[in-house]
């Protein structure tokens, strides 16, 4: 049963559907749907049988049933993600908003945790822009960087910061994607208990942490820059009066998307403002409930003059691993800390230096592992992304192998050859083995590992 505060607020919204919207709660499933790593697989292919395209995003499927995919070793190799369908209209938002001819951009994912929308960015970005995917929560901080690893690209980072501290930022993103903390009405359908903890003092704490967060976020947006703003919340407090407090309180526009009257997405307009924002109801979709807004800065933003660190001159083997290791049709830039080596884009890097004394970052590209005095250690990372030297050895495995492999056992087939190889299933990397002859070492990491 749907709170009754929140079925009154509702119903003095124009044009929704109050017996259809209760009844597609009380009755219905929620559709399972993946989005699939374009970095890594071609589509949907022989992932999955019997799949269903999301009518908004070229990379999401529906699936017919929800398997168990922690015991599908292409979701551990960064294949694909599982992700709310709604929320993927950002990928109609993305070829709407940004254009094709363009200067290299700068994103932030301020609330990125677990990782789908930074996931699906990565995935839109081109190689030469950077996203910055940052999360305040110690405690959601490592599915984040577990996510982004799996993903498999080099031009990005994960930092873990208030939104506060990226004030000081003045004008260095070119787009910044708000997917404010809320109070979460939107997956009542997918997740029941969560209308236990759902008041309209909750909506009203919500609402307050979201303009704190706006507020914080606004001055590191450039001049004509877009914030996205998202929830998965029903409650006008959260939306469409968001937009309204965002045109009052900043220089900015709100931005029409021309959506297929197919979709059926609705377009909503701000009481006071007129903004445009756009509702997914379950009742309409194949979707949860969502909210996304689209805002452009009009204000003059001020520029942020970083202090850069003289970076230290550290001998770093590039040669060693461009010939044993990593594969050379890639623009890379190396970092080096104490005896770890990192790869990641040349724009990445020069961020990452300007971030460094102002943030915390918890990663930056790719970690390739630590240079021994025999060479390289390498790192899960590099086994993840798609740097790894085409000739690098692999170990291919049948599923329950890869399983075994997920689980980190040794008990794995023979191999004629020794030292590094990847393990490999259905052409995906899962991770680093090491073959001594006599055995076999896993590398698996042992806070991945399959407990199942």
């Amino acid at each position: 049963m749907l709170p009754l505060p929140l079925i009154e607020k509702l119903g003095t919204l124009p044009g929704l559907d109050l017996p259809a919207f209760e009844g597609v709660h009380a009755n219905s499933v929620a559709p399972t749907s993946i989005r699939i790593n374009p970095l890594k697989v071609d589509g949907i292919g022989n992932l999955f049988a019997q799949s269903k395209a999301v009518p908004w995003c070229d990379t999401g499927f529906y699936l017919p049933e929800r398997p168990f995919f922690a015991h599908d070793p292409n979701w551990h190799g960064g294949a694909y993600y599982v992700q709310e369908a709604s929320s993927m209209a950002l990928h109609a938002v993305w070829q709407q908003v940004v254009p094709a001819a363009r200067e290299p951009l700068r994103v932030l994912d301020l609330c990125a945790a677990p990782g789908g929308k930074s996931t699906h960015l990565l995935s839109l970005l081109r190689a030469d822009d950077v996203l910055v995917s940052n999360e305040v929560i110690s405690a959601r901080v490592n599915i984040l960087l577990e996510n982004i690893t799996r993903w498999g690209h080099h031009n990005s980072m994960v930092t873990q910061n208030d939104p506060a501290d990226f004030s000081a930022l003045e004008g260095l993103f070119d787009l910044v994607l708000v997917d404010a903390p809320c109070s979460g009405s939107g997956l009542f359908r997918r997740e029941p208990q969560a209308m236990q903890e759902w008041s309209p003092e909750v909506v009203l704490q919500c609402s307050r942490r979201q303009q704190r967060i706006l507020s914080d976020i606004w001055p590191a947006l450039k001049e004509h820059g877009w914030l996205v703003y998202t929830t998965c919340s029903f409650s006008p407090e959260e939306n469409e009066e968001m937009l309204d407090w965002m045109c009052s309180q900043f220089a900015c526009e709100p931005v029409k998307l021309d959506l297929p009257e197919s979709w059926h997405i609705q377009q909503v307009e701000a009481a006071r403002s007129g903004a445009f924002g756009y509702r997914f109801y379950p009742h309409l979709l194949q979707g949860e409930g969502f909210f996304l807004s689209i805002m452009r800065k009009k204000d003059a933003a001020g520029h942020w003059r970083p202090r850069v660190p003289a970076m230290n001159k550290m001998q770093i083997p590039v040669d060693a691993l461009r010939n044993d290791w990593i594969a050379d049709n890639h623009d890379l830039a190396y970092y080096r800390h104490k005896d770890t080596l990192y790869a990641m884009a040349p724009n990445a890097l020069d961020l990452f230096r300007q971030l460094q004394p102002a943030l915390h970052i918890r990663k930056a590209g790719v970690c390739l592992g630590e240079w021994q005095r025999n060479g390289l250690q390498p790192d899960h990372a590099l086994a993840m992304s798609t740097l790894v030297h085409p000739s690098m050895p692999r170990l291919v495995l049948s599923r329950e192998e890869a399983l075994q492999y997920l689980r980190r056992e040794t008990q794995l087939p023979a191999s004629d050859r020794k030292g590094w190889q990847l393990a490999s299933f259905e052409g995906l990397s899962l991770g680093w083995l090491k073959h001594l002859g006599n055995r076999i070492n896993n590398y698996y990491p042992m806070e991945w590992r399959l407990r199942s």
